[in-house]
């Protein structure tokens, strides 16, 4: 099973496409940590129906992942953005011009993404 970490980022991203009743069961399973027991009596249904029904929602959210990359760009966005937060804290300190320039460049590598 994936990490809770990557769950997370992917549902964030495409939980929405999901149907009602597999956002709710998922979010049973994966981030409220129900058992699948206490899901599938809740549900009305089995065990491995609920097993199979958050392997398949994980198999979903990856698969939108691969086609869209919007929890990729996320992390690119971000790394990029911290770049530019200690490139600005050395140019305060410094006044180097050329510091600029290079968060003039990936200002414009943010903007391609």
């Amino acid at each position: 099973m994936k990490s809770i970490v990557e769950q997370t980022m992917l549902y964030d991203f495409y939980g929405e496409l999901l149907t009602s009743r597999q956002r709710q069961i998922y979010e049973d399973v994966v981030f409220n940590d129900m058992s699948l027991g206490e899901v599938a009596q809740e549900q009305g249904i089995s065990r491995q129906g609920v097993h199979d029904l958050v392997k398949r929602c994980d198999r979903i959210l990856s698969g939108y992942e691969e086609k869209l990359r919007l929890v990729e760009k996320f992390h690119q966005t971000r790394a990029m953005v911290e770049q530019v937060r200690q490139l600005t804290g050395r140019y305060r300190e410094s006044k180097d011009e050329s510091l600029i320039e290079q968060i003039e460049q990936i200002a414009e590598e943010i903007m391609d993404l």
